[in-house]
């Protein structure tokens, strides 16, 4: 893989709900051999809300320097893109903010998350901030738009999420349709084949993310070569 002179630059990495920094060890290795350093973060998802997490990783970043970086960047999976969205908010005014990438990011809820939240289960195992998943919650969630450029990617196979396949208008990843992964004034927008809980780990989600922190776009085919894209992309091939 091609080697650039990104090395001062920092990429964070954030997990979504009930996981870890392991689920996103894959994108690390990926990001690292394209010269990017990296911070790989563990924070307890089930523990506080949405705004405490971002407070507890905001600490993290402090102590690790990252907000003095030259340039930094942020990959999110799932609930880890309204954490990022909490603590860009609050960010340091020096901050340096490059792009920020959300994978299958609940941005305007999930109809996973309203059916289940009401539920004594779902409430233990998600804790505080698997209520903040729901509509509800996050239709105010980015009330402005972004300061910072902004790409997703969204997943859109369901299968095996069965309540997700029964619940969720197509397409989807299982767990967030696609419509509700955007956000007001983000850069770009792409939909995968992938599931919700392994999008980070494809190759080709790999590929795009690194596209975007080097270009701001996605890469598209035209005529058969990949060209960055800058304008939201279309899930209706997705459908079928």
């Amino acid at each position: 893989m091609e080697h650039r002179s990104e090395d001062e630059e920092l990429v964070v990495l954030l997990h979504g709900i009930a996981r870890t920094g392991r689920s996103m060890r894959p994108m690390e290795s990926f990001l690292r051999a394209a010269g990017y350093r990296i911070l790989n973060l563990d924070y307890p998802s089930r523990r506080h809300d949405l705004a405490g997490l971002a407070d507890i990783v905001t600490q993290q970043l402090a102590a690790a320097g990252a907000w003095d970086a030259p340039k930094l960047h942020f990959v999110t999976h799932s609930m880890g893109g309204l954490v990022a969205r909490h603590l860009l908010g609050g960010r340091p005014p020096h901050a340096r903010i490059g792009r920020v990438l959300l994978l299958a990011p609940p941005s305007a809820g999930s109809e996973v998350a309203d059916f289940l939240a009401p539920l004594p289960p779902y409430r233990w195992l998600y804790g505080p901030a698997g209520q903040q998943l729901t509509s509800r919650y996050c239709s105010d969630a980015w009330r402005t738009k972004p300061d910072f450029e902004l790409g997703i990617i969204a997943g859109a196979t369901g299968w095996p999420y069965l309540l997700g396949t029964l619940l969720l208008p197509r397409p989807h990843d299982g767990r967030v349709s696609v419509e509700r992964t955007r956000v007001d004034g983000m850069r770009d927008h792409l939909v995968v084949r992938a599931t919700h809980s392994f999008i980070m780990r494809g190759p080709e989600v790999q590929r795009q993310v690194l596209q975007f922190i080097r270009h701001g776009g996605f890469a598209r085919q035209v005529d058969g070569r990949a060209e960055p894209g800058a304008a939201t992309g279309s899930a209706a091939e997705l459908q079928q």
